[in-house]
């Protein structure tokens, strides 16, 4: 009996560590993503991100709305907004943004930190 289950124990560590990675994993990620393609318009106060063409988002998440008052902060609308701004409101100064799926859930995952 303890055999069978260890060997299930260990079969899920193994698959455990394939798995997804954890949400601070995927903050980490995001945090690095952020800085290094959004840092430059956006700040965040205590960050390596200081620009100062668009707002500020170091308490994004505590605002009702994004764009300018255009949509409800979801994430799902964040992520909208991020991947191509321009589809929610043509003609705002946000670029569409070049992001593969995994850089953009891990820059979701770091702006729900933003509270």
């Amino acid at each position: 009996m303890k055999a069978t289950v260890l060997k299930h124990l260990v079969a899920l560590a193994i698959c455990l560590a394939g798995a997804a990675p954890s949400v601070a994993q995927l903050e980490r990620e995001g945090y690095q993503v952020f800085i290094e393609r959004c840092g430059v318009c956006h700040a965040v106060r205590g960050t390596a991100a200081y620009g100062i063409l668009g707002p500020d988002l170091t308490h994004l998440m505590s605002r009702r709305y994004i764009g300018a008052g255009t949509l409800p902060n979801t994430v799902g609308n964040l992520g909208g907004w991020i991947a191509d701004a321009q589809a929610q409101k043509p003609g705002c100064f946000m670029p569409t943004m070049d992001l593969s799926g995994p850089e953009l859930q891990a820059v979701l995952a770091y702006l729900q930190t933003l509270r």
